[in-house]
């Protein structure tokens, strides 16, 4: 790994990154996505940090072992050493002087027929293959006495049996766990290159907005999507970026877009998203040249607004609640995981029996808020996308494919936890 990559930032997206081919109305899920996956790339810089700060972060390159784990043969118990496995029956053996622990290695070779104490963790020395637990001994004399059979090798680590020095431990897009901290630290590894965290600044437009504490006329609701918003990319691992709201003026907004650009690598907005008279996100991201409206066929939701600003991708996003968490969920947050240098990742769904009933026509797509109770999927009463209790309420998804479908109960039907978006 390199200790001095230079920290430099990818060119920005092209403005008709997000161009349909012509002639497209309606877009289905799938191409949408494929689409997103096709024309979408890393933006987030490279830099190099101490594994001891590496939580959450992307790794760039692969990570290589430089030592092998356990670096040598050692004991998995507390016991006696000796070379060879034994038969069936009584056997007693004489105790060679010393012993052999972890971070203390025997010195020297333990004779043919004899035996060494060993403690776990312990390098096996010259003459030890095989290791007899304690409990399982009787020591007299300078002697030990046991029962076969044991087989040549027993209780006993191979060098290199988990990792050898060389192997590639972790690939380049893994976002780092706890447990993969240990592993290259195991190894060796002090350092990795990793990608900076993907900046997301969250955006709320609308005269209509109040602050949550703040006296709400009438006409008036309080800003939900915003700290949805926000507290979606912080879980996701990525620096979330307060630009508060904005209200329907288009000169306000296109100076609030010029500091998000200025401060993100990605640009999340709700509300204005359309194309009415005061969606005025969409016609700034006209204006610019980068504006598309993508007509995803999916319910709950509207057309996305996708553009670029100052070299900033924009998502657009509805302004009802429940549809911005879908569609953040189902496309944002793929997208999301492509800039910020992830790679791209599907949610993981499983197929269970279902707890209710529904009939549906084909052309959209739908997902409808819902959790899982004695292995069966239930959903939330109500299916208005106004409904934010529901969001709550809910521990996932439950995706109905595209075309017509009248669900049963015990019909099977796709449940996509929360936590499969990385919530």
């Amino acid at each position: 790994m390199s200790q001095n990559k230079p920290d430099i930032a990818p060119p920005p997206l092209k403005n008709d990154c997000f161009a349909l081919p012509p002639g497209v109305n309606w877009t289905p899920v799938d191409e949408a996505l494929a689409l997103l996956q096709e024309r979408l790339r890393p933006v987030t810089r490279i830099e190099s940090v101490p594994v001891s700060r590496a939580l959450g972060r992307i790794l760039t390159v692969d990570a290589i072992a430089k030592r092998s784990n356990p670096p040598l043969p050692n004991s998995a118990v507390d016991g006696y050493g000796f070379a060879g496995g034994f038969p069936e029956g009584s056997h007693v053996l004489p105790l060679a002087e010393g012993r052999a622990a972890a971070g203390v290695p025997f010195e020297g070779t333990v004779p043919a027929g004899q035996a060494l104490r060993v403690l776990t963790g312990a390098a096996l020395p010259e003459g030890v293959d095989t290791v007899i637990l304690e409990e399982d001994v009787t020591v007299e004399q300078g002697h030990i006495a046991f029962r076969g059979p044991l087989r040549q090798g027993a209780n006993t680590r191979k060098a290199g049996e988990d990792v050898a020095a060389g192997d590639v431990i972790l690939p380049a897009g893994r976002r780092l766990t706890p447990a993969d901290l240990a592993l290259l630290s195991a190894v060796g590894l002090a350092g990795v290159q990793v990608r900076t965290p993907l900046r997301v600044a969250v955006l709320s437009t609308g005269d209509e907005l109040v602050e949550p504490g703040q006296e709400a006329g009438p006409g008036q609701i309080f800003d939900a999507n915003r700290p949805m918003l926000l507290a979606v990319a912080e879980r996701l691992g990525f620096e979330a970026i307060d630009m508060g709201r904005v209200a329907d003026e288009r000169e306000l907004l296109r100076d609030r877009l010029n500091q998000a650009a200025a401060r993100a690598d990605v640009i999340l907005t709700s509300g204005g998203a359309s194309a009415g008279d005061e969606d005025h996100v969409s016609a700034l991201l006209r204006e610019a040249g980068a504006m598309q409206e993508w007509r995803i066929a999916l319910k709950p939701g509207r057309p996305l607004a996708l553009g670029v600003w100052n070299g900033t991708p924009v998502f657009g996003l509805p302004g009802n609640p429940v549809a911005a968490m879908v569609c953040t969920l189902i496309f944002a947050r793929p997208a999301m995981g492509l800039l910020a240098g992830e790679g791209w990742s599907a949610p993981q769904g499983f197929d269970l029996p279902a707890a209710f009933e529904k009939r549906k026509k084909p052309g959209r797509r739908e997902y409808l808020r819902a959790r899982v109770r004695d292995g069966r999927v239930e959903v939330f009463h109500s299916e208005g996308s106004g409904r934010i209790s529901g969001l709550s309420w809910a521990e996932g998804l439950a995706e109905i494919e595209d075309g017509e479908r009248h669900i049963r109960p015990g019909d099977p039907v796709r449940f996509i936890p929360y936590a499969s978006f990385g919530l």
